[in-house]
This record gives C-alpha cells, structure tokens and sequence, in this order.
C-alpha cells in the first residue's frame, strides 16, 4: 500500500464519520488503545483473536490466546500465549510460538452515571523469551502502565501512558495511547454495533531520544456479544529511527467462553 492510498482510505472514513453523525450510537473496546474496563468473565474464560499486518517490510499474523481470571471485582490476572506467522518481504516465511507474557490488572476508581462511566486502573505486563527465536526478540520486558477512560453511549476517551523496562541492553520506552471512539448505530441488544476510532500511539526510546509516532484511524464490526471484526492503519506522522512507511491491520477478536 503507497502512503497515497492510506490517505485515501482515512479520509474515507472521516467522511463516513459524517454521514452517520445523527445517528444514536453505542461503542466497543479500541483497536490500538487499551481499554479500563475488566473484560474477565464471572471467574475467567478464553479470548482468542487473529490479526494480519502489513506495513513496508512485509506482512505477519498473530493468534494469541489469552485467559483472563478475576480474583475479585477488580483485580484480574491472566496469561497470553501467542502464535506468530511473518512474512518479510523477500524472504521465506516464517513462524512458531512468540515469547510468553504475565499480565495483571486493578481498577483504582470507578464513577459510573446514567450512560455513562469513568475509570482508570493499574496494569502490569512480563514477558518471558519463550518464544521461538525465528519470530520472538530475545529479550525480557516488564512494563506498568496506568489506563484510564470516560465512556458514555455517545462517545468513548480512552488514555494510557506507560513505561517498558527492556533487557539485553536494549532502549527503555515510554508510550502514550489516546483514542477517541464514535458509535455510529444505535445502541441495542443483543449487540450490533458500528464504531469509528482515530488513535493517537506514541513511543519514546530512552537514551537515544528518538519517538515514533502514529495517527490511527479503525473501524469496528461488533455483531454479538462474543464475536467482532475491526480493520485500522497506522500513518507515522513521527519516525526518528524510519522504521515503517505504514501499518495497515485487519483483524478479529472471539470469546470461546
């Protein structure tokens, strides 16, 4: 995809964004942001999802499984397990299990209303090189951050900011999500919903001083309550390090139970 395509597909659905902009909405989980909602079951459960990638360097895949288990109301734990397929540009593909990651969540407010909520939690993620080394990086990674988000049935907020100790004497990063999420159908049950992100995804590498930076317009297809679909590219409007040119996602998210 040219950068000359990417601009024309956002503007595409800016445009959209407009066209539905009198319709009573309701609204899903972000696509590049992460969300201060709980989303465990009553005890735990299985979540899988599979998303492809392609940016100017190839294209990959990615299914983790991921189960989440609440040990109360709002302090849940889980573990990710993925599996990775690449496909670099040139070059045979390639693929196997990715590095394992621990991860913990606690909700430190909640103030709901009529239609509406603001939350923020804790998180903390640890990842192990368990993975193969065809697609995993060598390396150990602790990161916390802090999510917080106002959510109503019209629109969503979403923050976070976090920070990433990284081994093998590699680069600490800093990072900083917003995302700004419009339904664009009216609310209902069982779930059909239509919604429109556009993301802001920042990192700063320490030591080095150089950030990379991405506006990201989605989509989102939730059409029950355990099944969705949502496609988003990334445009780097910042790259010190010219990593990408773009970053274009397609991918689905299911709960098993």
């Amino acid at each position: 995809m040219r950068k000359t395509d990417t601009y024309k597909t956002f503007g595409l659905i800016v445009a959209l964004a407009f066209i539905y902009s009198n319709i009573t909405k309701a609204q899903g989980p972000p696509i590049y942001t992460d969300t201060p909602i709980l989303l465990g079951l009553d005890g735990g459960g299985i979540r899988t999802f599979g998303k492809f990638t392609s940016t100017g360097t190839g294209n990959s895949f990615v299914q983790p499984f991921i189960i989440p288990y609440n040990l109360t109301t709002d302090f849940q734990i889980g573990i990710v397990q993925p599996f990775v397929i690449l496909f670099p540009k040139g070059q045979d593909s390639k693929s196997g299990f990715g590095n394992l990651t621990l991860f913990g969540k606690y909700s430190i407010f909640q103030k709901n209303g009529k239609g509406k909520t603001f939350r923020g939690l804790l998180k903390y993620k640890q990842s192990f090189n368990t993975g193969s080394g065809k697609v995993s990086p060598d390396t150990v990674i602790s990161q916390f951050d802090f999510v917080t988000g106002y959510i109503t049935t019209q629109y969503g907020i979403y923050c976070s900011i976090g920070y990433a100790f990284i081994s093998q004497s590699m680069n600490d990063k800093l990072f900083f999500n917003f995302s700004f999420a419009y339904p664009l159908l009216p609310q209902k049950y069982p779930p059909f919903q239509l919604n429109l992100f556009l993301e802001l995804n920042c990192s700063h590498m320490l030591e080095i001083s150089k950030n990379l930076i991405f506006v990201s317009p989605g989509m989102q297809l939730i059409t029950t309550s355990t099944f969705l679909i949502e496609a988003g590219f990334q445009i780097p409007v910042v790259d010190d390090l010219n990593l990408t040119d773009y970053s274009t996602s397609l991918g689905i998210r299911y709960l098993v139970f």
